[in-house]
């Protein structure tokens, strides 16, 4: 066994601003106990405020990204052996899907498309905007290239997120 065969894989979750964001920690706790290295990187809106980013960063071991770095900067996270977007929002699905990356977040989703990375996106939207022509249309795009969504939050009284949906959805397509 090489060292390379004895590391964890690690898994980047994307977190968007929703509220549901607040208890990214049980993803991340669940995602450990499956013995996955986790890394966050949140849309720049998503620290705004909408996680406790400290207590992610505590619970992680590593920094949360949300800007780019800069050019001779170390990568402060390894390669993904999978990604994990939730919860994802109507803006960010629809601008990954039309290739737009303007923030770390979407720039990373974009790039991890092409690369046959497992991805696993839990869709946090109400009914109106699932049902907008614009998301319909991003979600064929995305599971064209092999993207893989739960059932959509809605945030109903009673509903659950089910965080662990997310890693049910990698750990399929990683053959884990």
């Amino acid at each position: 066994m090489t060292e390379q065969d004895e590391k964890p894989p690690f898994l980047y979750v994307v977190v968007c601003a929703a509220g549901i964001a607040k208890d990214v920690g049980k993803l991340i706790t669940a995602a450990q106990e499956r013995e996955w290295q986790v890394g966050v990187i949140a849309t720049p809106h998503a620290m705004n405020g909408f996680f406790d980013t400290a207590a992610v960063e505590a619970q992680t071991g590593y920094p949360i990204r949300s800007a780019w770095r800069r050019p001779g900067d170390p990568r402060p996270l390894p390669d993904p052996d999978a990604v994990v977007v939730a919860p994802a929002t109507f803006n960010t699905v629809n601008k990954w899907a039309a290739g737009i990356a303007d923030t770390l977040a979407l720039g990373t989703l974009c790039e991890v498309s092409g690369q046959g990375i497992p991805v696993g996106v839990l869709p946090c939207v109400s009914d109106a905007l699932a049902a907008h022509p614009a998301y319909q249309d991003s979600l064929i795009r995305l599971r064209g290239t092999g993207v893989r969504f739960g059932h959509p939050y809605r945030g109903a009284e009673g509903e659950e997120f089910g965080w662990e949906r997310a890693l049910d959805l990698v750990e399929r397509q990683a053959g884990r």
